[in-house]
């Protein structure tokens, strides 16, 4: 089941949101956080274009995200998944130029 994300409080945004440390243009990350008992559970929304792509949640004391999602081009959400996302950086020579998600299917997203 994806968060609901009207229960938590939006912490903060990042514009051409980096993924492996490069910018990625036109990646908008938003960031949400709630406590949960002494833990903070966090959710990262990820949109290009203002189309969501994805969602990635676990806690903020935990490196890596718990669980994901990958918004379907079509519509909707495909079942969330353990873990991160598979993510591709999307590159046009050295320059990186959009971003690729693997769907549960295997299919490659690119917005």
């Amino acid at each position: 089941m994806l968060p609901d994300l009207s229960e938590f409080t939006p912490h903060r945004t990042v514009l051409d949101a980096p993924f492996e440390g490069e910018p990625v243009p036109g990646l908008r990350a938003d960031y949400f956080r709630r406590p949960e008992g002494d833990r903070i559970a966090t959710v990262g929304r990820y949109s290009i274009g203002g189309r969501d792509l994805l969602m990635a949640w676990g806690y903020a004391d935990e490196e890596h995200c718990r669980h994901n999602a990958v918004r379907d081009p079509a519509g909707g959400w495909h079942a969330p998944a353990d873990g991160c996302p598979d993510v591709e950086l999307v590159r046009d020579g050295q320059a990186v130029v959009g971003l690729a998600v693997r769907a549960p299917s295997g299919a490659w997203i690119r917005p």
